[in-house]
């Protein structure tokens, strides 16, 4: 075997070895975390199980971990990925829901001091 096979073989290994390695996707441990505060998150500020994104957001959740028992990493990370999307949806919208309500409440003090502005004078 000429020199030049010898290196050529070795390129080809060690790039077919690179290959392989980086087909195998890490664990993603820090993403569940994230997805797992994000979620707490969204329950702490009233997300409950009724509305539609945190229900998602609790199912892709559960089906992350059980990816996770797998090993069937690309799918967790993908899954645990939506899930903190749908949680941090979730608490966008019940934060926007609360300010709504707020609102409403500060313009119907505002109309009732109008009108007793008005009628004093």
């Amino acid at each position: 075997m000429s020199v030049f096979l010898k290196v050529r073989f070795l390129f080809v290994a060690l790039a077919t070895a690179s290959l392989f390695g980086c087909a195998n996707d890490p664990a993603p441990i820090e993403q569940l975390k994230l997805t797992e505060q994000a979620v707490a998150q969204a329950t702490a500020v009233g997300a409950t199980d009724d509305e539609p994104d945190m229900a998602a957001a609790q199912a892709k959740l559960a089906q992350a971990q059980a990816n996770m028992a797998d090993q069937s990493y690309k799918q967790a990370r993908m899954q645990a990925e939506q899930a903190e999307l749908d949680a941090r949806l979730a608490e966008a919208r019940v934060l926007t829901e609360k300010s709504e309500e707020q609102l409403t409440q500060v313009n119907t003090r505002l109309d009732r001091l109008r009108k007793q502005l008005g009628a004093a004078q």
